[in-house]
C-alpha cells in the first residue's frame, strides 16, 4: 500500500504545475557549486541542489518560492512541487483574511514534511530492518557485502533535506513563510530617490538567539550548539527532511538530550504587507548566495550590496532573467577574486547560489530608447568593489525611461511627468536604507562615474531634420582619416601598379 503511493506520488509530481503560468513579473539566477583550486580555478563539486519557484495562480496569486537542498536535491525539488499543489489549485481566493492564509501556509508546509517522509517510509523500514546484520569490514562474507552495499543505496535515497524560503501575493498583500537560513528582502523605491531595504524575519539557525532559547526549552545545551554552529552538517534549526535529525535525533550527541524533536519543519509567517502604491522589488536568496557575499566583503552591508546590485542591473538590463544571473555572476566573481587575492583564503568554495527578482511596479532599462527620445534619465547610486582593494566607492548610473507620451522622430508629441517622478533638471541620487528586526541604517554616496559612461542630464533637442547632435565630436576623427586617405590617394597616383 505504501509502496502505491509512493508511485502514485511520484507520478503526480510530473504535472503538478504543468498547467500553472509562470510569473512574467520575475526572473531567476542560478550559479552552480564552487571548490577553488591552488591556481584559483573552480570546479563543481556536486550536481545543483537549489530550487525555485515562481507561477502564477487564479484570483491574483502568485507563489515564489527558493529552496536550498543539501545531500542531494530530492527534497527541494520535492518541496517546491508539493507546495505548489498545496497553495495553487484552488485553496487560495480573494476571501481569504489573513489568518486564512497564514493558516493555509502553515498546513501547506505540514503536509510537505510529511507527504515527503510518506515517499520514503519502505525505504526507511527496510534499512531499519537490514542494519542488525552489518558486519566490521574484515569480517565481511559475501552476503553480509551485499547488504551493506544495499544499505548504502537505501541512505542514497531516504538521506538530504532542504530549507525553504516562500513569498505569497494574494489581494496585493505580501506573505512570506520561512524555514531555515534563506533569506528575503524588500525594497521600496521612494519618490524622492530613497531605496529602503527591509530583510523580513530572520534565519532559524544556530546564532538565532530565539531558536537557542527553543531547543534550550527542549532539554538541549544551547550554548554548545551556538559554539559548534551545526547541527548534522547544518547550520539551520529548522529544516524539511532530514530524517536523521527528525527520526534518529537520540543518536546525535549534540541532539540527544532533547525530550521531543529539535529540528522542525514549522514556517515562521510574516505579513500581510501590503504592496498597494508600492514601487520596488522583492529578493529571495538562498544561503548559498548569501554565504559567498559574506565571505567576500564581510556580512555588515550584504543587504545594501546585494539591493545595490540588483539596483545596478535593473538599469542596465531589458530583461529580468538576464537581471538576475547578471546579480549572481558578480556575487560569483566577488567570491573569487577575495580567494585570489589572499583577503579569504579560507574560502575556498561556496554552494549553490540562487536570487529570485520579482519587480513592484518597478521600471526596466528599455535599450531601445535613449534621453533623446524622450526617455526619462532615473540614477542609481551602486557600490563597487574591484579586486585590487576592499574599499567600496561607488559610481551613478543612468536608467533611461520612456515617457508617458508617443514618441514621433525622437520628439514626444505629449509629455505628462507624474509628480514626484525625477526630471533632467532634477536628477537626485538614490539612497540606499537598510531596516530588519533589529537594526536601521541608511547611507549615500556618489562617485565620479569613471567606471561606466555618463549620458548628459540634458536632452540634445533634434534640428529640422529631425536629427540630433551626436554626443561625441568626431572632427579631429574625420580630419586625420582625410589626411591619411590623401596620402594613399598620392601614393597610388605615382604608382598604380602599388595594392
Amino acid at each position: 500500500m505504501a509502496a502505491h503511493r509512493r508511485t502514485l506520488m511520484q507520478s503526480q509530481h510530473q504535472s503538478w504545475t504543468d498547467d500553472l503560468p509562470l510569473c512574467q513579473m520575475c526572473g531567476v539566477g542560478t550559479a552552480p557549486n564552487c571548490v577553488y583550486g591552488p591556481d584559483g580555478k573552480g570546479t563543481q563539486s556536486h550536481p545543483m541542489e537549489d530550487g525555485h519557484l515562481r507561477l502564477r495562480g487564479e484570483d491574483g496569486c502568485f507563489l515564489y518560492g527558493v529552496f536550498n537542498g543539501y545531500d542531494g536535491s530530492r527534497v527541494a525539488n520535492f518541496a517546491a512541487q508539493c507546495l505548489t499543489a498545496e497553495l495553487l489549485l484552488g485553496q487560495l481566493n480573494s476571501s481569504h483574511t489573513d489568518g486564512d492564509v497564514r493558516r493555509i501556509l502553515t498546513q501547506a508546509f505540514d503536509v510537505v514534511e510529511k507527504s515527503y517522509f510518506e515517499t520514503i517510509d519502505d525505504a526507511l523500514a527496510e534499512k531499519a530492518h537490514l542494519s542488525p546484520y552489518t558486519l566490521p569490514h574484515n569480517e565481511l562474507t559475501p552476503q553480509s557485502q551485499k547488504v551493506q552495499e544495499r544499505l548504502k543505496e537505501l541512505e542514497q535515497e531516504v538521506s538530504g533535506g532542504a530549507t525553504a524560503v516562500v513569498a505569497l501575493i494574494l489581494n496585493n498583500k505580501l506573505y512570506v513563510a520561512n524555514v531555515g537560513t534563506n533569506r528575503v528582502l524588500l525594497c521600496k523605491s521612494s519618490s524622492d530617490g530613497q531605496n529602503q531595504v527591509q530583510q523580513i524575519g530572520r534565519p532559524h539557525s544556530t546564532d538565532n538567539e530565539e531558536e537557542l532559547q527553543r531547543l534550550a526549552a527542549l532539554g538541549v545545551d544551547s550554548a554548545r550548539v551556538r559554539q559548534v554552529g551545526q547541527i548534522a552538517g547544518q547550520s539551520s534549526t529548522r529544516r524539511l527532511g532530514d530524517y536523521r535529525v527528525k527520526f534518529n535525533y537520540n543518536e546525535i550527541e549534540l541532539l540527544s538530550s532533547a525530550k521531543t524533536k529539535p529540528i522542525i519543519s514549522e514556517p515562521e509567517i510574516h505579513g500581510s504587507h501590503s504592496l498597494d502604491g508600492l514601487t520596488g522589488f522583492l529578493l529571495l536568496m538562498s544561503e548559498g548566495l548569501i554565504n559567498a557575499l559574506e565571505s567576500a566583503h564581510g556580512p555588515e552591508q550584504v543587504n545594501q550590496e546585494i539591493v545595490a546590485m540588483v539596483a545596478a542591473e535593473l538599469a542596465q538590463q531589458t530583461s529580468l532573467e538576464a537581471a538576475a544571473q547578471s546579480v549572481v555572476e558578480r556575487v560569483k566573481r566577488l567570491h573569487h577574486d577575495a580567494y585570489v587575492s589572499g583577503r579569504q583564503r579560507e574560502a575556498y568554495r561556496h554552494e549553490d547560489m540562487t536570487i529570485l527578482i520579482r519587480t513592484l511596479n518597478y521600471p526596466l532599462a528599455d535599450g531601445a530608447l535613449t534621453p533623446t527620445q524622450g526617455g526619462r534619465i532615473y540614477p542609481v547610486s551602486v557600490p563597487y568593489s574591484n579586486s585590487q582593494s576592499t574599499s567600496k566607492t561607488s559610481v551613478t548610473l543612468s536608467l533611461v525611461m520612456p515617457s508617458q507620451g508617443t514618441l514621433t522622430n525622437g520628439t514626444s508629441t505629449a509629455s505628462t511627468l507624474e509628480e514626484g517622478t525625477p526630471t533632467p533638471g532634477q536628477s537626485p541620487t538614490a539612497t540606499l536604507q537598510s531596516t530588519n528586526t533589529q537594526t536601521q541604517s541608511s547611507s549615500s554616496s556618489s562617485g565620479d562615474g569613471s567606471l561606466f559612461r555618463q549620458r548628459g542630464s540634458q536632452a540634445a533637442q533634434p534640428d529640422e531634420t529631425g536629427r540630433v547632435p551626436p554626443y561625441v565630436d568626431f572632427s579631429q576623427f574625420y580630419r586625420l582619416w582625410g589626411n591619411e586617405h590623401s596620402d594613399a590617394l598620392c601614393l597610388h597616383a605615382h604608382n598604380p601598379s602599388h595594392t
